[in-house]
C-alpha cells in the first residue's frame, strides 16, 4: 500500500513522528507543495494525506490508483469530495481534535487585550518599576470580564468550550447558531441574532466553517452593530471577514481591538489591511496547534487509515456521495 503525505510540515515538525503510518503500507512524507506537483508525487499512491494543498477534480482524475485521502483536519473544502465520490473514493476527515487548544488560544487573545502582561513585562524590565514613586502602576486599563457578555458565533464543539470558559470567568454568554442546539447547564445563556449578538456582546467570537454563503458576513454594517469597547475574535477561517472593513473600524476606534489568527489568504500577503490596523493581534493560524492536539490529530489520521484498510472507513464526509 503507498502512502503519501503531500504537506505533513505542519503537523509533524521534529516532535511527532510518522512512525504508526509507516507500518500501515510503504510511506512517503513531502513537507509541502503546490497543487501542480501533486500528481507527480502522488501519482502511485493508494492513500494521500493531505491537510491544506487543494486537491480538484482535475487532480483527483489523474491519481489512477488512488482509493482513499485523509484530511489531517477538520475542515475538508481543499478536496472536491464529489470528484473523489464519482470514483469510489472515500475522504475522511479529523472531526474533533482541537477544541481546548482553539478555544484557549481565544482567551489568550482576550487576556492580552484586557490585561496586556507583556506591555507591562516590558516596562519593568526597562526600569519604570524600580524607578516608580508608587508601589504598583499600569500602563493600561486593566478589564474584568465578570459580568460582560461574551458572543459566539457558532455553537459547535469549539463554540460550547469558549462558553464554558467564559462562564467559568463570571461572562453571560450569548449565541448565535443556525441549527440552535441544547441549551447549556450553565447561565446566564441566551440565543440572539446576528445583529443582536454583535450589538450586545463585549467580545465576539467566531467558530463557524466558512462557506460560500457566509463570506465576509462579518461587514462593515454588522461591526458598526459592535460597542465601542467592545472586541472582535476570529480563530476559524480569515474568509469570514470583510478585512478591509475591520481594518477601517480599528482605525477610527468603532471597536476596541481585534484578535486573528487567520486571513483571508494565507500565509497572510504583505497587502493586507489588518497589517496596518491600529490595535489587532495577528498570529499565524496557530490556534490549533498544541502539541497535544496535534498528536490527537495524528492518532485519528491513523486510526482513519486503519478503518479503511480493515474496509470500514470511518469520519467519511463524502458518505452521502458514494
Amino acid at each position: 500500500m503507498e502512502i503519501v503525505v503531500i504537506d505533513g510540515y505542519t503537523l509533524s515538525r521534529d516532535d511527532l513522528p510518522w512512525d504508526r503510518i509507516e507500518k500501515l503500507g510503504n510511506l512517503t512524507v513531502y513537507d509541502r507543495m503546490g497543487s501542480d506537483a501533486v500528481v507527480e508525487a502522488a501519482g502511485k499512491a493508494d492513500i494521500v494525506l493531505v491537510n491544506k494543498v487543494n486537491i480538484p477534480s482535475e487532480i483527483i482524475n489523474q491519481l489512477l490508483r488512488l482509493k482513499f485521502i485523509a484530511v489531517t483536519a477538520t475542515g475538508y473544502d481543499m478536496v472536491d469530495i464529489e470528484a473523489a465520490a464519482k470514483r469510489g473514493i472515500p475522504v475522511s476527515n479529523v472531526p474533533v481534535y482541537g477544541t481546548d487548544s482553539v478555544a484557549q488560544f481565544v482567551f489568550a487573545f482576550v487576556l492580552d487585550f484586557c490585561n496586556q502582561i507583556s506591555v507591562h513585562d516590558s516596562a519593568v524590565k526597562a526600569g519604570q518599576w524600580a524607578g516608580a514613586k508608587d508601589w504598583c502602576f499600569w500602563k493600561t486599563p486593566q478589564a474584568l470580564l465578570a459580568g460582560k457578555k461574551m458572543g459566539i458565533v457558532g455553537f459547535g464543539r469549539i463554540g460550547r468550550r469558549v462558553g464554558e470558559l467564559a462562564h467559568a470567568f463570571g461572562m453571560d454568554v450569548l449565541a448565535y447558531s443556525p441549527r440552535g442546539g441544547a441549551l447549556p447547564e450553565y447561565g446566564p445563556f441566551s440565543w440572539k441574532t446576528l445583529p443582536e449578538l454583535f450589538g450586545e456582546s463585549d467580545v465576539v467570537t467566531l467558530h463557524c466553517p466558512q462557506t460560500a454563503e457566509n463570506a465576509k458576513f462579518v461587514n462593515g454594517e454588522l461591526i458598526s452593530r459592535m460597542k465601542p469597547g467592545a472586541l472582535l475574535i476570529n480563530t476559524s477561517r480569515g474568509g469570514l471577514i470583510d478585512e478591509e472593513a475591520l481594518a477601517l473600524a480599528l482605525n477610527q476606534g468603532i471597536i476596541a481591538g481585534a484578535g486573528v489568527d487567520v486571513a483571508s489568504i494565507e500565509p497572510i500577503r504583505e497587502g493586507n489591511p489588518l497589517l496596518k490596523a491600529r490595535n489587532v493581534r495577528i498570529t499565524p493560524h496557530i490556534a490549533w496547534s498544541a502539541f497535544e492536539a496535534r498528536k490527537k490529530l495524528m492518532d485519528v489520521t491513523v486510526e482513519n487509515i486503519e478503518a479503511f484498510l480493515a474496509g470500514s472507513p470511518i469520519h467519511v464526509v463524502n458518505a452521502h456521495l458514494l
